[in-house]
C-alpha cells in the first residue's frame, strides 16, 4: 500500500486517540539567501537574458506548515536547518494551534527524527516516503515564493527577509489552498471529519 492510500487509515487511528478536533498540516523548510534566484525567460532565438549577479552567501531558513483544506499557515525564520531550530518551530506551532490535535506531514530529514526532540502533546508527525518531495504540497508554495523573489537583487539579508515576509503576507487562504490542496490530502482529511 502506498503512502497516499494508507494515509486515511493512519489519520483514523490518530482521530480515535485525540480528544480535540484533528487538523492536517504539511510541513517543510526552505533556504532563502542572497544568491540570486534565476528563472527561465523567453527571449528571441540566440539571445541570452542578462541579469545582474553578485553571489552572496548569507541565508536564512523558513520553516513552514500549511493546512491544505483551509489555507491556514504558520512560518518561522531560523538561521540553521537542525533539530534545535525544528524543536523551536514545533513548540511555537503547538502554541499557535493549542485547541486542536495537529498532524504534521513532513519529509524524512534527520533533524525531524532526532532523539532529543520533544514532540508537543498536540502534535503527531507523519513521515512521507523517502525521496518523494512531490507528495509534499509545501514544495509548491516554496517554488511560488521563489518565483516572486527571483530576478531581484538584494544587497543585504535584512532587505531580503523583509521582502520575503511581505510576500508571505500577500498570500490569501484561497491562494494557499490552490497551491497545496492535493486531492489525496483533502480526501484523507475527510476521514477526520467523518
Amino acid at each position: 500500500m502506498d503512502f497516499q492510500e494508507g494515509l486515511p487509515d493512519r489519520l483514523a487511528s490518530v482521530k480515535t486517540g485525540a480528544n480535540q478536533p484533528v487538523r492536517l498540516f504539511c510541513q517543510d523548510e526552505c533556504r532563502i539567501g542572497l544568491m540570486p534566484i534565476t528563472r527561465h525567460r523567453a527571449t528571441l532565438p540566440g539571445v541570452k537574458p542578462i541579469q545582474e549577479a553578485k553571489p552572496g552567501y548569507e541565508y536564512f531558513y523558513l520553516y513552514g506548515a500549511v493546512e491544505p483544506e483551509t489555507g491556514q499557515r504558520f512560518f518561522t525564520e531560523h538561521e540553521r536547518l537542525n533539530s534545535d531550530c525544528f524543536q523551536r518551530f514545533l513548540d511555537r506551532f503547538a502554541e499557535a494551534f493549542p485547541r486542536s490535535h495537529n498532524i504534521l506531514v513532513l519529509d524524512n530529514g534527520q533533524f525531524h527524527k532526532a532523539k532529543k526532540l520533544s514532540i508537543p502533546k498536540n502534535i503527531d508527525l507523519t513521515f512521507l516516503p523517502p525521496y518523494s518531495p512531490e507528495l509534499n504540497p509545501v514544495e509548491r508554495l516554496w517554488q511560488d515564493l521563489k518565483d516572486q523573489l527571483s530576478f531581484d537583487f538584494y544587497e543585504h539579508l535584512s532587505s531580503l527577509r523583509q521582502e520575503t515576509r511581505m510576500a508571505l503576507r500577500r498570500y490569501t487562504d484561497r491562494a494557499i489552498r490552490s497551491l497545496t490542496g492535493y486531492s489525496y490530502l483533502l480526501e484523507a482529511r475527510h476521514v477526520l471529519s467523518s
